[in-house]
């Protein structure tokens, strides 16, 4: 078991681009698959995640391999989390400012921002609305959809501070659920 939870967010710490949110769905397939968490745990184990300081993807794994195996497993989780990202950023580091204004590089980083802005759409919208055990349109969809969009329109149009928006959203969710 330890083994098994070192070499899966092995593999998903070398291919997370674009930060934690992005791998979020990786990290699901591989908890079900492996048949770690339930939904509803891991939803729990990513929502808590979150809300802790430091990276959520880490914080994850943290969170995903204490529930499977216990301290061990959350060492090992958090391991293999952050094993690749520190590799590549060694060598990345030794190479990038040989090649920073290489086309190829730049046009690489271009195209990798799609997909993680997809990635990001995904978990939004399957942790703000599809992870919910109601179906259809309810009164905490369209709660959620305006504060959502209020934040958003308010974020674009008068550049609020993003932590203004965090506590306004919260008194929000207070207010309307």
């Amino acid at each position: 078991m330890l083994w098994e939870l070192f070499v899966t967010f092995l593999k998903i710490g070398f291919v997370s681009f674009g930060g934690g949110y992005a791998v979020i769905p990786l990290i699901e397939y591989e908890v079900s698959e492996n048949g770690w968490l339930s939904s509803v745990q891991f939803q729990e184990a990513v929502s808590l995640a979150g809300m802790a300081p430091g990276p959520i993807a880490t914080n994850s794994a943290t969170l995903i391999g204490y529930k499977a195996a216990g301290p061990l497993g959350a060492i090992m989780s958090t391991l293999g989390m952050i094993l690749p990202s520190l590799v590549i950023i060694i060598i990345l580091a030794a190479l990038f400012f040989r090649v920073q204004n290489n086309k190829w590089v730049k046009s690489s980083f271009y195209g990798l921002r799609p997909i993680v802005t997809g990635l990001i759409v995904y978990a939004a919208i399957h942790f703000g609305f599809l992870g919910k055990q109601e179906s259809g349109i309810t009164w905490a969809t369209v709660g959620t959809l305006l504060i959502c969009g209020v934040s958003l329109f308010l974020l674009l149009k008068y550049k609020l501070h993003p932590f203004i928006l965090i506590l306004a959203a919260g008194v929000a969710g207070i207010v309307l659920f």
